[in-house]
């Protein structure tokens, strides 16, 4: 009996493999559906960015490249679109970039002081300050975006960046997050930092801040897209062209279908998807540990 097992185990693991190399290929076979639905419409706006108009208004859209991409690329970025006398894609790009980077860094300094003073400070009130952020969380952007209109237009920052970052600056959701990592802070931690004789600002800077790190550059790339991708509030606070932003820019050379230039709008779209992967790109292996960190 003791020699008969292994040749009745053989057929078993055999096929316990067998299960497994079909459950792998089954998987690989899904993630690949996901990555071609996913990257194929982006494939079709980067090719058709690279042929001239006259094709793409034919409909007659190619699967490879054409001779045109570097001629549209260059006259979107200097002129944009010239039959809607829009400003130059660079200008778009750099108002988009501006609003995106002074939104995140705003929202993130203004969460994380927040948060930091509810989790480790005991005042009146406290509580209260908590859950009026929180409550904020439940009132859709479109509830409040007028009165926030009004607020803006009154203190005469229309069509101003000053407009256009302000009212975006503060995040409940941020703050949020910080609240409950801090709360993870040991106390044996902040008692052993007041022995030391390190204060509130001191145990800020060279504990909480640290810690954090993470959690930072996570949220960096979150709200870098979150600020990037901006259009309700851009269409309503900017009436100049001089601060547009590339997706309003990319929404109003869209015209009439024989009015369109598709091959710059294509080019300005493969342009605007630029800077928010690069972020992803440059950021990802924090923003993954990040998400899934838990110890800290």
């Amino acid at each position: 009996m003791p020699q008969a097992l292994p040749a009745i185990a053989a057929p078993d693991a055999a096929a316990s493999e067998a299960r497994r190399a079909r459950a792998d290929w089954l998987t690989h076979a899904i993630l690949l559906l996901g990555v071609a639905l996913f990257a194929l419409p982006i494939w079709l706006v980067l090719v058709g960015s690279t042929h001239d108009a006259a094709t793409i208004g034919r409909g007659d859209v190619p699967l490879l490249p054409g001779a045109e991409g570097p001629a549209n690329y260059a006259a979107v970025w200097t002129q944009g679109d010239t039959r809607r006398a829009q400003v130059a894609v660079s200008t778009m790009m750099f108002n988009s970039a501006v609003m995106a980077l002074l939104i995140t860094l705003g929202k993130i300094a203004i969460s994380i002081v927040s948060a930091y003073a509810v989790a480790f400070f005991s005042f009146p009130g406290r509580m209260l300050c908590f859950w009026a952020i929180f409550i904020t969380l439940m009132l859709p952007v479109e509830v409040r975006i007028f009165p926030t209109f009004q607020v803006v237009s009154d203190l005469g920052l229309v069509n101003t960046y000053t407009g256009l970052i302000l009212p975006l600056i503060a995040s409940a959701t941020a703050t949020l997050l910080f609240r409950q990592f801090f709360l993870t802070i040991p106390d044996e931690l902040v008692e052993a930092a007041k022995m030391d004789g390190a204060g509130p600002m001191r145990f800020f800077k060279d504990v909480v801040l640290p810690l954090s790190t993470t959690n930072i550059a996570a949220l960096f790339v979150i709200l870098f897209v979150y600020g990037w991708n901006q259009y309700l509030w851009p269409l309503l606070i900017t009436t100049s062209a001089e601060v547009e932003t590339i997706v309003i820019g990319i929404v109003k050379m869209i015209g009439a279908e024989a009015d369109t230039e598709w091959n710059r709008v294509m080019a300005t779209t493969v342009l605007a998807l630029l800077p928010p992967v690069a972020v992803v790109i440059l950021m990802q292996r924090w923003f993954v540990k990040g998400l899934v960190e838990t110890e800290k």
